[in-house]
């Protein structure tokens, strides 16, 4: 049977010689990574359910969300997972190493036709050489570490074959924000993507990286590069395993085919709130800033380093601006200090910090202030994740010139004076005080209740469960944050009564892994949560955390508003909305979805 490149991996690692789409199987996972803000939950799991490591030389602890330790609670969230390693004799690769997943490409830990599975929703930038990663919620990996293996539902494929050659000023970066122009946050919604043409064997491991990062932004799987011969030998040189390279067979069935004339790309940038929000650089060009920052795992390569250090050479950021510099890893960092990157970035007026995730992870520098306009090379600039600011993204030429220029600019267009500030700054609000958490309730086969109605579309885990109450581990803490950073919604944690229901849009969890971004939901007492779609990480979350889900495209047939009292059947799907008697069919529970269910958990 022929088979798309994940079909494949996938397949290599399973018990069946060749796997299709919608089978569900259980895959044998060849390196299992937690982070620091997921590793103390994954910890936890562990010790409750009494669990053993499946294989402790296969299984890393990465911190790289807070590396300069300077939150008390990822501190303590640190150590557990230290003492755990010490314990159980897993490596840790502690707040001085970097970027787990790049950690992963570059000590040879992943190779093309391998798999990972991380606490890290970028997971899937292991695509870039052509191997396998996923990013899971704590409990996933807590199984996974005890099983070397998890269970997966295949997606479907789609191939894009990139017609032509990119323009001389149009940068990986710049390629991805134009394919998110094209597809959005949710038409690739669980699919695997599939790379072809020339433009993509010319990518170097640094452009594939890139791209591969912003995969989760377009709500893909997985963004797959077929490895060229250059990867090959990026991979050999580096890796534990001898490993033969996999790809795509020529007659691979896909769900889609799609051609894209890339000579038509342009420089570009996504607006504030939506990383698929984006425009023609000339249309937000002379936007004044106020900081600016190059790193996180999209843009923290040696190669960006370099594009950053050529145009600050001999230059000044502008007066008033702060930018932020943040290499992707150690041996990165290390490099930019020998070949003098790191003076030249210093005398710029830059500000460096050690090797991490930086803002995006709200543990390191990069967060932003209320009012605060950065310009940044993240992957996300949803409301909050990298601040309480409004966060564009671009490549690192632009932030880098923008920097030096005080507003959004081209290296070409910069000018011989910097924008200066002229306008005070206005007071900011304080936060509002957070409600009372509720508890949960029991979960029937037929469930009915009061719903609130959220008609949006894109609402990601930040706006659910933001990340600056990522360290809290307890349920019951959980529920009274819940979507206090969607706007509109903010008090609606302190409304909800134990047996409501909520009801959504397209792509509803998408973002970030975090398992806190389901608990916080179970804490208030929700019986289901129904949307036109889920991302595909916070789907398998709330499976495994018991949570009922319910996929629905013709959700919009009920008519329904919020106080609406609805009757869902979980094993048929069917739903009801008893006030205009309106009747639609959701997606049954599965079988794996059905037995998580009846467990209570997929830890049981």
């Amino acid at each position: 049977m022929a088979m798309t490149l994940l079909e494949k991996i996938i397949a290599s690692h399973s018990k069946s010689s060749s796997v299709h789409p919608g089978e569900i199987i259980d895959i044998e996972i060849d390196i299992r990574v937690a982070r620091d803000f997921g590793g103390a939950n994954v910890v936890k799991n562990i010790r409750d359910h009494g669990l053993s490591i499946n294989n402790p030389s296969k299984t890393l602890f990465t911190f790289d969300c807070n590396p300069t330790g300077s939150d008390q609670k990822y501190a303590v969230n640190q150590h557990i997972c230290r003492i755990f390693a010490r314990e159980n004799g897993i490596r840790v690769y502690d707040i001085d190493a970097g970027i787990g997943t790049h950690i992963l490409i570059d000590q040879g830990y992943v190779y093309p036709g391998a798999t990972a599975v991380s606490t890290d929703s970028h997971a899937n930038i292991l695509g870039a050489i052509g191997a396998f990663g996923q990013g899971m919620g704590d409990m996933d990996i807590a199984a996974a570490w005890h099983n070397g293996k998890i269970w997966f539902k295949v997606p479907p494929s789609v191939r894009i074959d990139l017609k032509g050659d990119l323009p001389p000023k149009v940068s990986s970066k710049d390629f991805i924000l134009n394919l998110l122009k094209v597809f959005g946050a949710n038409s690739l919604l669980g699919f695997s993507v599939e790379l072809f043409g020339t433009c993509i064997d010319k990518m170097s491991i640094d452009d594939r990286i890139t791209v591969s990062s912003m995969g989760t932004e377009m709500g893909a799987i997985i963004i797959l590069f077929p490895p060229s011969e250059a990867i090959m030998d990026f991979c050999r040189q580096r890796s534990k395993t001898k490993f033969t390279p996999v790809f795509a067979d020529e007659d691979a069935s896909y769900e889609r085919r799609i051609e894209i004339d890339v000579s038509e790309f342009v420089p570009m940038v996504s607006r504030p709130g939506e990383p698929h929000d984006t425009v023609d650089i000339a249309t937000v060009q002379g936007q004044k800033i106020d900081s600016a920052f190059i790193g996180s795992c999209t843009n923290g390569r040696m190669s960006d380093m370099i594009k950053a250090a050529v145009l600050l050479k001999d230059k000044k950021v502008a007066p008033g601006v702060i930018l932020k510099i943040v290499p992707a890893t150690d041996e990165i960092w290390k490099r930019c200090l020998d070949e003098g990157l790191l003076d030249t970035f210093k005398r710029a007026g830059a500000l460096v910090s050690n090797a991490g995730c930086a803002g995006c992870a709200a543990g390191q520098v990069g967060q932003n202030g209320q009012g605060e306009i950065t310009i940044s090379t993240g992957n996300r600039n949803f409301p909050g994740k990298q601040g309480k600011g409004n966060v564009y993204l671009a490549s690192p030429e632009v932030v880098t010139a923008s920097a030096i220029a005080g507003h959004i600019t081209t290296p070409e267009k910069l000018p011989a004076l910097p924008s200066v500030f002229d306008t005070p700054i206005k007071n900011m609000d304080t936060a509002k005080p957070a409600s009372k958490p509720k508890t949960g309730i029991s979960k029937p086969l037929v469930i009915e209740g009061r719903i609130w109605f959220i008609p949006k579309d894109n609402i990601d885990t930040d706006m659910i469960f933001h990340n600056r109450y990522l360290a809290i581990t307890d349920l019951k803490e959980m529920g009274q944050y819940t979507f206090d950073n969607l706007k509109g919604f903010e008090n609606l944690a302190g409304n909800v009564s134990p047996g409501d229901i909520v009801v959504a849009g397209k792509n509803f969890g998408s973002g970030s892994s975090r398992q806190q971004a389901v608990d916080c939901f179970i804490s208030l007492g929700i019986q289901v949560i129904i949307a036109e779609s889920f991302g595909s990480i916070y789907e398998r979350n709330a499976i495994n955390a018991a949570l009922p889900i319910i996929s629905c495209k013709s959700i919009n047939d009920l008519e329904l508003i919020s106080g609406d009292t609805i009757k869902i059947n979980l094993l048929t799907g069917e739903i009801i909305n008893l006030r205009n008697k309106k009747t639609t069919a959701g997606e049954p529970f599965s079988e794996v979805q059905s037995e998580i269910y009846q467990k209570g958990s997929l830890l049981g």
